[in-house]
């Protein structure tokens, strides 16, 4: 099982992240090159070696029209601005927007963009990302403006994001995003984060590390402080490890294939740096612990010929009182928060009403998370759950390059079973640039694969 080990010894930033994750292929350049592709407006990425303490590794320089951003104001904070806006919000497709929700103030002689959850969307919407890399990114900004929701006592719709929420930070979130979902894991495992001490300067005044909205993002997660001064754990990299790490634990048993070092700018009397491990873990299932009192025995038989990760979970709940657009709006929610698949099924409920069945199929440690979307995002007042098994084929993925750009195929095997295809979104991409159908993409694409 391909599994992805981050050693956060020495905390985690999104820029750290993101040096790690390119250090770990050959061909670092060339992702760096996709990164600018994107053409996320104002942004360049540059990624140059350095050394700390003696380990040579990868740093990640970000710069928006030019000038790299002050990693000490690279905070969140929450303005009460009150807005008042005459312009309609009932549109017929969601991208035709022309307004924006950015706001400019100056603080101390220095100007910052305030840009507020929706202009964030915008902006992601705006770059023709992949679907699965455009849900990761709003997933992370969505726990970042959650954390600062509650820190500040306002909804969400009053949170603006204060620097960190400029071309700086998407370009963050954006990348590890992006380079994650290329690598395709089976899992991500993390240590325990390690967050620093003492204090750190944020707009607002001096707080505590880790800062407020940092500490709640990492509530529930394993953390620790040392002697070393500073803030070691951003909320960028929080958010990004609350959203893609299945457990935090030490690392599994595993045959290393790739190993890439992400640098910080700061130096300490420890390598400032984010490691992260690829390779193939180990089939043998986990040592087995003690249920706890809210876990039903069974989840903790796995028969001969499964392991951990055959184990997975149904959640299922009926409603009869929603419209389908807000059941639409709650599938994609669900997906968002880690739902392998998310499905309806048409039934019949009491006192002879039509309803939906909506059903949820999910690893155990995304369990407690849907859950609580289920309540928060349905009109249920129950959610069911049960333990099955499954049985895939082995994936991997080759990337055919074309005269229009490069296509992902997807190849499975198993159970004397073989056979490939092209991801849609990449032949999607490329139909509508050029203005064809996906057929004549697909026609393409074959042809090359077979030059290569």
């Amino acid at each position: 099982m391909k599994t992805l080990y981050i050693d956060c010894s020495m905390g985690a930033a999104g820029d750290m992240l993101t040096a790690a994750l390119l250090d770990l292929s050959p061909l670092k350049a060339a992702y760096v090159s996709r990164l600018n592709a994107l053409r996320i407006p104002k942004v360049n990425y540059s990624l140059e070696k350095a050394e700390k303490c003696g380990i040579t590794g990868s740093h990640m320089t970000v710069t928006v029209d030019g000038t790299e951003e002050d990693e000490q104001m690279h905070k969140y904070v929450q303005h009460e601005h009150h807005h008042d806006h005459d312009h309609e919000h009932d549109h017929e497709h969601e991208h035709e927007h022309e307004h924006h929700h950015d706001h400019e103030h100056s603080h101390d002689g220095h100007t910052h963009t305030h840009t507020g959850m929706h202009a964030i969307e915008h902006i992601v919407w705006d770059l023709a990302l992949p679907e699965k890399v455009e849900k990761d990114v709003l997933a992370v900004y969505q726990i970042i403006a959650e954390a600062e929701s509650q820190v500040h006592g306002a909804p969400i719709s009053q949170i603006h994001f204060h620097e960190v929420g400029t071309m700086d930070a998407v370009a963050d979130i954006v990348a590890v995003c992006y380079l994650i979902n290329n690598l395709k894991p089976d899992q991500i495992v993390a240590s325990p984060i390690h967050v620093g001490s003492g204090t750190v300067k944020c707009a607002h005044g001096i707080l505590p590390v880790p800062a407020p909205a940092t500490a709640l993002i990492l509530k529930d997660i394993p953390i620790y402080s040392t002697d070393i001064m500073g803030e070691l754990c951003t909320p960028t990299g929080a958010a990004l490890l609350k959203h893609f790490v299945d457990r935090f634990d030490v690392m599994p048993p595993m045959t290393v294939s790739a190993i890439g070092y992400g640098m910080g700018k700061k130096d300490f009397p420890r390598a400032n740096c984010v490691r992260i491990l690829v390779g193939e873990t180990t089939d043998k299932p986990a040592e087995q612990k003690a249920p706890m009192q809210d876990e039903p025995l069974v989840r903790n038989y796995i028969p001969k010929d499964k392991t951990p990760e055959d184990v997975v979970l149904e959640l299922s709940c009926n409603v009869d009182d929603m419209t389908a657009e807000e059941i639409g709006f709650a599938m994609e929610r669900l997906f968002e928060g880690g739902a392998s698949d998310v499905y309806t099924i048409p039934i019949g409920m009491k006192k002879n009403r039509p309803g939906t069945l909506i059903r949820v199929i999910c690893l155990e440690s995304k369990k407690q998370e849907l859950v609580r979307l289920m309540f928060k995002y349905t009109t249920t007042i129950g959610v069911r759950e049960a333990v099955t098994y499954r049985n895939v084929l082995t994936r991997e993925f080759e990337t055919v390059s074309t005269p229009y750009g490069p296509v992902r195929l997807k190849k499975v095997a198993g159970y004397d079973t073989e056979r490939a295809k092209f991801e849609f979104d990449d032949l999607s991409r490329i139909a509508q640039q050029q203005g064809w159908n996906l057929s004549k993409v697909r026609r393409i694409a074959e042809e090359s694969l077979k030059q290569q």
